[in-house]
């Protein structure tokens, strides 16, 4: 396979390092990254079009891109930046954040994944849900995300569809959380707004508190599960 990678916590994220190590376990054909230059988070499915986007080589196989994460998907399957690749999978992520039920609609990671998806391309977006006080482990997330993506690229896909993958946050010592498949759950996320100086409002909602339907991403995933689920455009 040849693999594109992109996230939305930009090109030097340690979720994207983990990713590029889950790449080049993977397969044997070509691994390009094209990544946001910085943070984007949370900037949903927005793209550039009044103004240009400088695209810098970082290296052989990798570019950073000053737009959003669809930017980058639209950079390297629309024009000749890569050289004529073209991808077998678009990977995006690995996410420092959760992104189930509603955060889809918000998340660059999976706008990443839905923009691949419009141009035909299978893609995989992957998020790793995060509790507070308790350190990511990056190489045990990059081999839990490997271990589903093997499964998944060997599946039929529809046109248009792609998969999105959040990994639980677990303690060190936890057995190794079982994969679900299941739906988005589609409450609210808990909003709230903390009143600051100059009439100004700071979001003050805590993700960990959101409502979650029985059998949803949102449950499988805080209770300590790999939630995928199948989206479409």
């Amino acid at each position: 396979m040849n693999l594109l990678l992109t996230n939305d916590d930009g090109i030097d994220a340690p979720g994207l390092a983990a990713l590029r190590s889950v790449a080049k376990r993977l397969n044997q054909g070509r691994v390009v990254v094209v990544a946001p230059a910085g943070p984007m988070s949370e900037c949903s499915h927005c793209v550039s079009t009044r103004e240009p986007i400088r695209v810098e080589r970082r290296g052989e196989t990798e570019f950073a891109v000053h737009g959003s994460p669809a930017d980058c998907v639209r950079v390297a399957l629309t024009t000749d930046v890569l050289g004529g690749f073209r991808p077998d999978w678009v990977l995006s992520g690995i996410n420092a954040g959760g992104n189930l039920g509603v955060d889809i609609y918000y998340s660059g990671t999976v706008a990443a994944a839905r923009e691949a998806a419009m141009f035909g391309v299978p893609a995989i977006a992957i998020s790793h849900y995060l509790r507070r006080g308790l350190a990511v482990d990056w190489d045990t997330a990059g081999v839990r995300a490997e271990r589903e993506v093997r499964k998944l690229t060997c599946e039929q896909i529809g046109a248009q569809e792609f998969w999105n993958i959040n990994l639980p946050h677990l303690d060190p010592d936890a057995t190794e959380p079982k994969a679900i498949r299941c739906e988005p759950g589609r409450r609210p996320l808990p909003v709230r707004f903390a009143s600051e100086d100059k009439g100004r409002l700071r979001y003050d909602g805590v993700y960990s508190e959101r409502e979650c339907e029985p059998d949803s991403d949102v449950a499988e995933c805080f209770g300590g599960r790999i939630a995928i689920s199948k989206l479409s455009v």
